[in-house]
């Protein structure tokens, strides 16, 4: 049986903000990032779900990349106001372990859904850590969101690839 966990959500949050920010969204790709993290079919997607759902992840990675805890805080109070509902238990009728939800209902819109529960969990994770859960990548050529809930100095760069792309360009820099 699936467990849902906030570092779970929060995952596929920043998967999902990737995929609709990132390149042209389809139903069918949105779709596959929610199998990948573990949404259980069926999955049906509009064209219209995938705009609506691409509408909310401009908050959440305006919430990855806030300067602050402060300011994160602020953000997400903002979209938990307008977007979440009281807090019920799911367990999706016997098919996951029980959880907590925020959106209205099971069988609500996507968007909906999508923008409350990724909320709910980054802010999980910013009490839990007193940190902003992640950052949005420092190379000028990728700005990509990602999440940071490990210790030690707060990330930079969402991949090894790009922290290495950037510092091999900036020694280029200084040696030209």
């Amino acid at each position: 049986m699936e467990v849902h966990s906030t570092k779970a959500m929060a995952a596929r949050a920043v998967a999902l903000c990737e995929a609709l920010l990132w390149g042209e969204p389809t139903p069918d790709s949105v779709a596959g990032v929610l199998r990948a993290h573990g949404e259980r079919e069926p999955l049906r997607l509009s064209p219209a779900d995938v705009r609506a759902m691409r509408s909310a992840a401009t908050g959440l990675v305006e919430v990855l990349g806030a300067e602050t805890p402060a300011k994160a805080a602020l953000l997400l109070n903002a979209i938990l106001a307008d977007a979440a509902h009281p807090p019920r238990l799911t367990d999706h009728g016997g098919a996951t372990t029980w959880h907590l939800h925020v959106d209205r209902a099971d069988d609500g819109p996507w968007a909906e859904w999508f923008l409350a529960s990724s909320a709910m969990a980054f802010a999980v994770l910013l009490a839990d850590h007193q940190r902003v859960p992640g950052g949005l990548c420092a190379s000028a050529s990728c700005g990509r969101p990602f999440l940071h809930l490990g210790g030690g100095s707060p990330r930079r760069y969402c991949t090894a690839r790009c922290a290495t792309r950037e510092r091999v360009a900036a020694h280029r820099a200084t040696h030209t």
